[in-house]
């Protein structure tokens, strides 16, 4: 899941507050309840002997670019800052992540969704489903102990993400507790930062989608979203044991035989990314890149556009 989807979940509850205010012309939700509700207890995840999860390095006389694979949304008091990871982050001179987190405030939420995931004036989500669609589009609204027309309003990637947003916020499980804004934390006020991509990037990814890729996407979520925290417990367990390449599949399951979504949201991202490493190497110094582990695992990963450009990417733990 992409960044600013996690970071969503920072500004939900005041958005649909915001949003309850309007009429049809705007947007109406009642996710607000859900987000704002206080988590149920959550345990952490057993700490197993591996040495922590996994980092890389890519390197040349000057200059020394760290790759972490991160988990945006953990439920609290995971230990994963083991091993080499601190002192990997405590060498480097710049800390880079996704997107600027210090722009992912509750104001910029609520710009981001009220500009671009609302249907049009004359629109409403329901209509946009066939019966069989709307009858588990309902359901699973009902499931979530939401009105049944908390959606109506907006386009469907937005209700997709809430599906997979509003059962973890429940549980506790929110973007505070993601590894990023522990990285930021440990990481200091005089450090740089740098951001791969901006937010309207990332929410172009999905609002640029083709309605129907987006209503399947949808309904791919709602069909999920009873075993959205199963799934997240069996992602923390494999990312603390460092088993990137089990990660991936688990993170990237839901878009396994759909290339053109694949290509859309990870591929392409890692073949600018891995640019972005390339050239930041002509620069001396010693950088820390944090990015979802979903991007750092398999046969077209970011080390693997990297090695096509003939650097070498070496495993630190």
């Amino acid at each position: 899941m992409l960044l600013f989807a996690v970071s969503l979940a920072r500004g939900t509850a005041r958005i649909h507050r915001h949003a309850m205010n309007f009429r049809t012309s705007k947007a109406t939700g009642a996710l607000a309840a859900l987000l704002l509700a206080a988590g149920c207890a959550t345990t952490p995840a057993p700490v197993p002997a591996s040495t922590g999860p996994a980092l890389w390095a890519v390197a040349d006389a000057d200059t020394t670019i760290y790759l972490f694979g991160t988990v945006h949304a953990l439920p609290k008091d995971v230990p994963w800052m083991r091993g080499k990871i601190g002192p990997a982050l405590a060498a480097s001179d710049t800390l880079v992540t996704e997107i600027d987190l210090a722009t992912a405030d509750t104001a910029a939420m609520q710009a981001f969704v009220m500009k671009n995931a609302l249907l049009g004036e004359q629109e409403n989500l329901r209509d946009l489903l066939t019966q069989a669609q709307r009858a588990r589009f309902e359901a699973g609204t009902a499931k979530l102990g939401m009105p049944v027309g908390a959606f109506d309003r907006f386009e469907p990637w937005y209700a997709a993400l809430m599906f997979a947003l509003v059962p973890l916020a429940k549980a506790g499980v929110v973007g505070e507790n993601g590894v990023e804004q522990a990285l930021v934390a440990q990481a200091g006020a005089p450090r740089e930062r740098a951001a791969l991509e901006t937010m309207d990037y990332q929410l172009s990814l999905f609002d640029s989608l083709p309605r129907e890729a987006q209503i399947d996407y949808l309904m791919k979520a709602v069909d999920g979203s009873d075993d959205i925290r199963a799934m997240l417990d069996a992602m923390v367990a494999e990312w603390l044991e460092g088993d990137a390449d089990a990660l991936a599949r688990l993170m990237n399951e839901d878009m396994a035989g759909d290339t053109a979504l694949m290509e859309r949201l990870l591929w392409q991202r890692n073949r600018a990314w891995a640019d972005w490493v390339a050239k930041r190497l002509d620069t001396p110094g010693t950088v820390f890149v944090a990015v979802g582990a979903g991007h750092l695992a398999g046969p077209r990963s970011v080390q693997a556009d990297l090695a096509a450009k003939g650097l070498r990417v070496r495993r630190v733990q």
